[in-house]
């Protein structure tokens, strides 16, 4: 019997474990992949406070070391269902608890167009930090219009020998900072409006389509594509007792709380307006308190 089981080890995941070992609670954190969630794969956080300049992976392994330090127990095991009764069912065992924090995060959005998965890793990649060493001095093209993909072309700009950032819309979710960087690059260039429709090649990605909003179509010859428009939930696996909104993100009234009694939510796995490294934090930390006050009345 565990006082907490931590469902994703992420930064909001081992946030609450740091919180809830500290206040001598015995704590297990269940991972299906590897520690650190989406923050692992950026190449500096320059946003979080009294932290500048250090790279996602050392964010997240830093906080890695502060749990184990503390004792904390981290399985990488997938969970495959959770019941009412707080049994957390893995592929390999199950275990019991007095409360349960879901911090299970988001996963890259796909295009879902012809070809996508077959050249994953054949020149279609979702992290730039991760493969852009693969193209310098290539032709590589970032799709979307948020601070990842901004940051994305930025980061490509200096390793590729161009760039083309491409979105659907002419206004960018971004911050203005990184859209006025890139703009004033002379190997990158913007295309928006537009939407990429078919990727070709057969063993390897050799060129994109591309469709403007008045149907004009253009193919550009590239070397790698990195996607990046954002993220989905994976909750499917706690639908059977957790309420999910339409996209699949869990429903919490206060942030914290679920539908179900001592279940609790954290980081960007929820409904919220802003999934930052920052605000998931604050969300591992809070359900962590909460789950603590609430298990001792």
């Amino acid at each position: 019997m565990y006082d907490i089981i931590i469902v994703g080890a992420g930064p909001a995941g081992l946030t609450a474990a740091l919180y809830a070992l500290r206040a001598n609670k015995k704590v297990l954190v269940l991972e299906s992949k590897s520690y650190g969630g989406q923050i692992v794969n950026a190449s500096l956080v320059e946003n979080y406070p009294a932290l500048p300049n250090i790279s996602g992976f050392d964010f997240a392994t830093n906080l890695y070391n502060q749990v184990k330090d503390l004792n904390g127990e981290i399985k990488f095991e997938g969970v495959i269902r959770i019941e009412e009764d707080k049994t957390v069912i893995t592929h390999k065992n199950s275990y019991k608890a007095k409360a349960i924090i879901l911090a299970t995060g988001a996963e890259n959005r796909k295009l879902n167009i012809e070809n996508e998965e077959k050249l994953v890793g054949k020149g279609v990649s979702y992290c730039a930090t991760c493969d852009g060493n693969f193209y310098k001095n290539k032709t590589v093209v970032v799709n979307g219009g948020g601070n990842t993909a901004l940051e994305d072309a930025i980061y490509l700009s200096n390793i590729a020998k161009k760039v083309y950032l491409i979105h659907r819309r002419d206004i960018f979710r971004g911050e203005e900072k990184y859209l006025s960087e890139l703009k004033e690059k002379d190997n990158v260039e913007i295309i928006v409006n537009s939407t990429i429709t078919k990727l070709n090649g057969e063993n390897k990605l050799e060129s994109i389509e591309v469709k403007d909003n008045n149907d004009t179509k253009q193919t550009i010859e590239i070397d790698g594509l990195f996607i990046a428009i954002g993220q989905t939930p994976k909750n499917e696996i706690f639908s059977n007792i957790i309420e999910l909104d339409e996209k699949g993100y869990i429903k919490s009234h206060d942030g914290v709380h679920t539908n179900c009694d001592k279940i609790y939510v954290a980081g960007d796995t929820r409904v919220k307006e802003l999934r930052q490294l920052t605000t998931a934090v604050s969300d591992g930390s809070i359900a962590a308190t909460i789950a603590i006050k609430e298990m001792e009345d």
